[in-house]
């Protein structure tokens, strides 16, 4: 049973645990349109806040100060609408609770990581290996949650990854920690995606709000002890007081908001979706990211480059299309079984 609790961790209570437990483990059956509802949101927003965050940066170059004002933002947004009754807390194990702080970590961990790594690679390479998350997806799921995938479904994999490899093709260098980092930043990414599906589908059943709300406030926390061993926060003091603008506080409430709005959408198109379409997805927001820079801001790309938007954009459809052949297969279930004597006997 959910419970409204007034702290951000309540404590376990036994019969909420076992009839949680006793809840069905798959995932939600939702209509096909409702489906793509929810990821043609996310890539609204999605898109949206990328090129946001862009021109924010050119302002505010303070990427770890930024993450907390998203996180905290998060919270805030949160709290609002839990003082309005819009979700419940359900009271949690300790364990699970730890589950909680050890996800919120990963978050911020892997935020950390992508951006070191930027530093010690070249952003082509970057790119394409962070191309390869649904291959990590993948080989997650199949061995942490048994799934299975059809043939199809591996194979429209190849130009989606690909794609974004030769869209984003350029000058390819790293250094051998920046090799390192990025492609753990990558396997990070699949993790978070994956462990998000699981708590919002698995056992816990959470629902978007109220993990973005026990997740939020730690991540801000860890965010901020990110940029005060990065130097930000002696930084930005002396920023405000000399170049920003009443103006550039409010953009940055916006971005703010925006950023609180999209985490509430990705965790729901997660649930619905899955794990696995939320990474193809964000490879292909990231062709859709260029092809909007090609069309406002005038950005070159090459027969190569364009090569790859058109063969990641066609695997895009690809993969939906096989998902929705596959959403909407019927499922012949299990064969009734055979009828006893004594019942053939009263039929006849």
């Amino acid at each position: 049973m959910s419970e409204k609790q007034g702290g951000l961790l309540p404590l376990s209570n036994g019969d909420n645990n076992n009839k949680r437990r006793d809840e069905p483990q798959a995932q939600e059956q939702d209509s096909v349109s409702t489906k793509y509802a929810w990821l043609a949101v996310y890539f609204s927003l999605n898109l949206g806040l990328t090129l946001f965050n862009k021109a924010v940066m050119g302002k505010f170059p303070f990427p770890y100060l930024l993450t907390g004002i998203h996180t905290l933002c998060g919270s805030i947004g949160c709290l609002f609408f839990y003082s309005r009754g819009a979700f419940t807390l359900s009271r949690l194990s300790r364990h699970e609770n730890l589950t909680l702080m050890l996800f919120s970590t990963l978050y911020t961990i892997n935020i950390a990581i992508s951006n070191v790594s930027l530093n010690l690679v070249t952003i082509p390479f970057h790119q394409i290996v962070r191309a390869m998350t649904p291959f990590f997806t993948v080989v997650l799921c199949r061995v942490w949650l048994q799934k299975t995938y059809s043939r199809s479904t591996y194979l429209s994999l190849l130009p989606v990854v690909f794609g974004v490899g030769l869209a984003t093709a350029g000058d390819y260098y790293a250094t051998t920690l920046g090799f390192f980092l990025t492609l753990l930043g990558a396997l990070f990414a699949s993790i978070k995606t994956v462990a998000t599906n699981r708590l919002l589908t698995g056992r816990l059943k959470l629902s978007s709000l109220e993990l973005l709300h026990r997740m939020s406030p730690l991540a801000f926390i860890q965010t901020l002890i990110y940029a005060y061993l990065t130097g930000e926060l002696n930084k930005v003091g002396g920023y405000y007081a000399e170049q920003m603008t009443q103006r550039d506080v409010i953009l940055l409430l916006m971005n703010g908001v925006i950023a609180f709005a999209l985490n509430v959408v990705s965790f729901g198109a997660n649930k619905k979706t899955g794990a696995l379409t939320m990474t193809v997805a964000a490879n292909v927001k990231q062709i859709l990211t260029i092809v909007l820079s090609i069309m406002f801001w005038g950005l070159k790309v090459g027969w190569l480059n364009a090569s790859g938007i058109i063969l990641t954009l066609a695997g895009g459809a690809w993969y939906a299309k096989v998902e929705l052949e596959n959403k909407t297969k019927p499922r012949s279930g299990p064969r009734p079984p055979p009828a006893s004597p004594l019942e053939m006997m009263r039929t006849n």
